[in-house]
């Protein structure tokens, strides 16, 4: 296709050249016809422009190698050359399409394709140099608008919470009730609306309660519960220091001057006191400015003349109960104070009284014989169980921690040590040794522990000793101790788990490991080091 058109584009081109060789003519007859004087000047002008492009033909034309390698009429092509040089553009490049010799602007289009490639590959080895060493410039950009990014999605949470947009509020609420004081905190701290969540009352609430402040209490009764909490724990901290600090102050619980305080007894923010006159005072520690309540005996023992002594008082959140020499016991109620809301008489002097700390129950034991009462849901006060044992009861203790269960009661008489459940027909001996009389008794929710004095042979053997037994297997636990002085009390019940305190007539107080596999062998160095301590 593309030599027909140049064929065809020679072919006009020669035509045109005809037509002005014969318009020259033309031109050249009527001047010579006019100016006959000039005619042949005219002539010489008009054919000098033919006789060069013969010329240049012939120069054009021969290159022509002969017989000894050299060209012929070489100097004829190097002179049509030179005149060529000083002719315009076009007429060059209309001889050669006329010759038929290649359009010199495949040429020139070659070239300036061979120029833009050059160029583009300069170009891209430039770029590609520059971006080499602009690589860890754009990293680093790139790593500063992630982090610019992520602060700005930080920013839109303020303007969408998660959850009013996906959950509802009762559902993140009880996602929210699984954190703790800190992380409760942190979470203020991410939004308005997760400040929210984290304030909220029943949150604080529950935490309050669960780290043992307010038991009893109900939502409605704070305003605030997190400045609640927050004010409970700083009181325990500061009891803590105090403590360990021996610092404090003493609070005189004086009734009336001349009486003799025959025992006294206090749980939670109660104090209660038995005097020799007979009168019993409770005191809320709470409120200090307020009297202190008057407890009303019984009719029986206000009736007597002497009035009898209290012989023994226990009280707890709820309820407090007191034991006179004349064998009668009364209960009242810490809230409303005043006439008892139970009384019973014992034929004999009651020797022990015990009362539950967490629940309505009371425990009494008089000479060899034993009761148990206890109040139902509607506080309506029955006897639970009575039972007799072959020796007087010189000591007892409720087990804690059993509102729901059937009360257990811990007994010492003599040298045996009984577990009475209302569930057994008879109370059940744990611990029995001739001559070796219990010295001292105490239970927490799982065991029992108790001192056991030793005499004759038995004192070579590392002196007098402290068993604790399982309170739901009724086996043995653990045997602790080595003193040559009698335990004379012991604490289970509010000593952390595996600890007991005890301490004996050598005036010695020692914390014991109660383990099965470490009690025996750590039981000289704690001895030791609690005295270094006391």
């Amino acid at each position: 296709m593309a030599g027909d058109e140049l064929v065809a584009f020679r072919e006009r081109w020669k035509q045109e050249l005809t037509r002005k060789k014969e318009a020259q003519r033309l031109v050249g007859a009527s001047s010579s016809s006019c100016d006959v004087p000039g005619q042949s000047g005219q002539r010489d002008l008009k054919n000098s422009y033919f006789e060069d492009s013969n010329c240049f033909n012939k120069a054009s034309g021969s290159s022509k190698p002969d017989e000894h390698g050299g060209t012929e009429k070489g100097g004829e092509g190097q002179k049509a050359a030179s005149e060529s040089e000083d002719q315009p553009e076009y007429v060059s490049l209309a001889r050669s399409l006329l010759d038929g010799r290649t359009s010199p602007l495949l040429d020139r289009i070659q070239e300036e394709r061979t120029r833009r490639k050059r160029q583009y590959q300069s170009m891209t080895q430039a770029c590609s140099t520059s971006l080499q060493q602009l690589q860890p410039q754009r990293k680093a950009k790139k790593e500063e608008e992630l982090v610019d990014q992520l602060i700005q999605d930080l920013n839109d949470v303020n303007d969408i919470p998660f959850f009013d947009v996906e959950l509802p509020y009762e559902l993140a609420l009880n996602i929210f009730q699984y954190l703790n004081r800190t992380e409760l905190g942190r979470c203020a701290q991410v939004s308005r609306a997760w400040r929210v969540l984290a304030e909220d009352g029943v949150l604080w609430f529950k935490m309050c309660t669960r780290e043992g402040y307010h038991q009893d209490a109900s939502m409605s009764d704070s305003p605030c519960w997190k400045s609640t909490l927050r004010d409970c724990r700083n009181s325990a901290k500061t009891l803590r220091s105090n403590w360990k600090n021996r610092v404090g102050f003493i609070s005189q619980l004086q009734f009336e001057l001349g009486k003799v305080l025959c025992d006294v007894s206090s749980c939670d923010n109660f104090v209660l006191a038995g005097y020799t006159s007979g009168d019993v005072r409770l005191w809320d520690t709470l409120h200090w400015d307020s009297t202190a309540s008057y407890l009303k005996m019984n009719c029986l023992s206000a009736n007597t003349e002497p009035r009898p002594h209290v012989s023994h008082v226990q009280v707890s959140s709820t309820v407090a109960a007191a034991a006179y020499e004349d064998g009668c016991v009364d209960i009242w109620s810490t809230e409303t104070g005043g006439q008892p809301i139970h009384h019973y008489q014992s034929t004999v002097k009651i020797q022990a009284l015990a009362l539950s700390c967490d629940s309505p129950v009371l425990a009494s034991a008089g000479g060899s014989d034993v009761r148990l009462d206890w109040a139902d849901d509607q506080g309506y006060w029955r006897t639970l169980c009575q039972a007799h044992l072959p020796k007087a009861v010189e000591s007892l203790v409720l087990a804690p921690g059993r509102r729901r269960q059937c009360p257990l009661v811990a007994l010492a008489a003599g040298e045996t040590v009984y577990l009475l459940d209302p569930r057994e027909d008879e109370p059940r001996p744990l611990h029995s040794v001739y001559g070796h009389p219990v010295t001292c008794l105490d239970a927490s929710d799982s065991d029992v522990a108790f001192g056991v004095k030793r005499a004759g042979w038995a004192m070579h053997d590392g002196g007098n000793k402290i068993h604790v037994y399982s309170l739901e297997t009724g086996k043995p636990v653990v045997c602790v101790g080595s003193s040559p002085g009698d335990f004379t009390c012991i604490n289970v019940r509010d000593s952390p788990p595996h600890l007991l305190v005890c301490g004996n007539k050598d005036r010695r107080c020692a914390v014991l490991f109660a383990h099965t596999s470490l009690a025996l062998p750590l039981w000289p160095q704690l001895t030791q080091s609690a005295i270094k301590d006391k």
